[in-house]
């Protein structure tokens, strides 16, 4: 066990119970959470939500007294060959949505490359996007979580890696998941924690099995949760640990668990913390 005084803000996606944020709030602080990623709310992603559905979700969440670890947008989950302007219009419109909410974290992506496409042939087109985004959210005073996702440009370590070092912007930092990077053929803690560690702001809670890619319950799959998880709470991680179990269905916008499946996926996680010295509040 490391240090056993090790305090982690928990979190979860409030879509992936249901789609009424009144029901999302209700679960997720009986399995113990203080805070809600905000991806969608009745069933709108947060990148069309209106501002009277933000306001109102905003109320919803004061009432059960939960505060929001991040906006989950869908920022860099298109093609790169659509303009530059086109995700920095969108993220301006999300960043509104996170001020209103009261997050300074926005999860973003680096981009789907076409059918036959390497990632080297459009690097340099993922960077002029990746730092304009970046550049906006400085200026925002709003931090730009990229999540590794199978399909993307940043889905292996090394290139979360060439990200990070090339845009060089402390708006700009990691979202880690362990189970998108098993989906890619990757040992997450053996292959990318120690180069990706200094970057490191954010944990997305999930575990997949390698040789299929099913999404699994934390410590039941091949993504090294229990040494991530070690190796955190050594290192002096206090940020979010965010639940996103994908248990029930996922597609390109998100996922979905139920309340039953997500709280199986939240106390695997909790058990896993525990051992580790890691203390969920």
């Amino acid at each position: 066990m490391t240090q056993p005084n090790a305090v982690w803000s928990l979190s979860g996606f409030g879509d992936e119970v249901d789609p009424d944020p009144s029901v999302q709030a209700a679960v997720l602080l009986a399995l113990g959470a203080s805070h809600i990623e905000v991806r969608s709310a009745w069933g709108t992603n947060v990148s069309e939500l209106e501002q009277d559905s933000v306001e109102r979700l905003k109320a919803i969440l004061d009432e059960k007294g939960l505060k929001v670890s991040a906006v989950a947008s869908p920022i860099g989950k298109v093609d790169v060959t659509l303009p530059v302007e086109h995700e920095v219009a969108r993220l301006r419109q999300i960043i509104s949505v996170a001020k209103a909410l009261d997050t300074k974290y926005v999860r973003i992506f680096s981009f789907y490359r076409a059918e036959g496409q390497s990632p080297e042939d459009l690097r340099e087109a993922v960077m002029e996007r990746m730092a304009a985004l970046a550049e906006e959210a400085a200026a925002a005073g709003i931090v730009l979580l990229h999540e590794n996702e199978k399909g993307i440009y940043g889905d292996t370590p090394e290139r979360v890696l060439d990200i990070m070092e090339t845009v060089n912007s402390p708006a700009l930092r990691v979202a880690w998941d362990n189970a998108n990077f098993v989906q890619v053929g990757v040992k997450p803690y053996t292959e990318g924690y120690a180069i990706l560690r200094p970057f490191l702001e954010y944990l997305q809670v999930k575990d997949a099995i390698a040789s299929t890619g099913e999404v699994v319950p934390s410590g039941e799959g091949d993504g090294e949760l229990d040494a991530t998880i070690a190796a955190l709470a050594a290192d002096g991680y206090t940020g979010f640990a965010s639940l996103e179990p994908h248990l029930a269905s996922a597609h390109e916008l998100g996922g979905y668990s139920g309340p039953v499946a997500f709280g199986v996926a939240a106390r695997a996680f909790a058990g896993l913390a525990a051992k580790n010295g890691v203390t969920l509040a």
